[in-house]
């Protein structure tokens, strides 16, 4: 029961900025508690403005506060994932050897709902949802969880390729399109995509259009030889009657 009661309070070992459990956790003089280095960070980019803030309350704080790591809050933290890691043997959320794992879960990873083309990475449902939010990852690609992310990177130019050849039927990057393939016939794969889902849609149709014809033929074909049948069981009755009835 305590086990269950800690997992429910996770939330409260979260940093409010990566949105997973602190690491090196510091709390700061208005009260909240944030990963040292993510912290850090948001106070180095609010250094040319010469003004420091709690991202979640909004106090600010001049000068800029020092950053202590807390040991008692380390500890809970660590207990806490010591915790997680037992109940993952028994979570299906959390990812297993043949599941596409997050890549922004730390420790104990959870199964991804996601793979971002664009980000060329894999997010839990915790972490996926900026992509919903936020209006910059509006134009972001979202598919089936990919363990194959690396193959949309072009192997000459570490680009992500967004362009379908259809002169050499492959993706490139748009750095392949304006050399080797410059003047080919090119689309956006994501376009190349739509195209080529239509086609197997109606490729399937096809097939299921076809299965039932053959359905239809196989059931006449089938009342045929059971019109056959009945009609050669009742020549050979007739025959038999003829046989029983004496000779006049």
């Amino acid at each position: 029961m305590a086990q269950h009661k800690n997992l429910m309070d996770k939330e409260k070992f979260c940093c409010s900025i990566c949105l997973d459990l602190l690491t090196d956790p510091v709390t700061i003089p208005c009260g909240h508690s944030y990963c040292m280095n993510c912290i850090k960070t948001q106070w180095d980019l609010d250094d040319t403005k010469q003004i420091h803030s709690c991202p979640q309350c909004r106090q600010t704080f001049t000068p800029r506060p020092s950053l202590v790591k807390s040991t008692m809050l380390a500890d809970l933290v660590a207990e806490l994932k010591k915790i997680g890691l037992q109940a993952a043997r028994s979570d299906h959320s959390y990812a297993g050897p043949k599941d596409v794992a997050c890549d922004f879960c730390t420790g104990v990873k959870l199964k991804a709902m996601k793979s971002c083309l664009v980000c060329l990475a894999s997010y839990c449902e915790k972490h996926l949802q900026p992509h919903y939010d936020s209006l910059t990852f509006k134009k972001h690609k979202l598919v089936e969880p990919s363990k194959k992310l690396q193959d949309n990177i072009c192997s000459h130019h570490d680009e992500v390729m967004k362009i379908y050849c259809r002169t050499d039927h492959q993706s490139i990057c748009y750095l392949c399109s304006m050399d080797e393939h410059k003047g080919h016939n090119t689309i956006s794969a994501a376009a190349e995509r739509t195209e080529r889902q239509k086609e197997l849609e109606v490729s399937q149709e096809n097939i299921q259009q076809r299965i039932q014809d053959r359905e239809k033929d196989v059931k006449l074909l089938q009342h045929e030889v059971e019109a056959i049948m009945h009609k050669t069981h009742l020549i050979m009755l007739l025959r038999t009657v003829d046989l029983a009835l004496p000779l006049s």
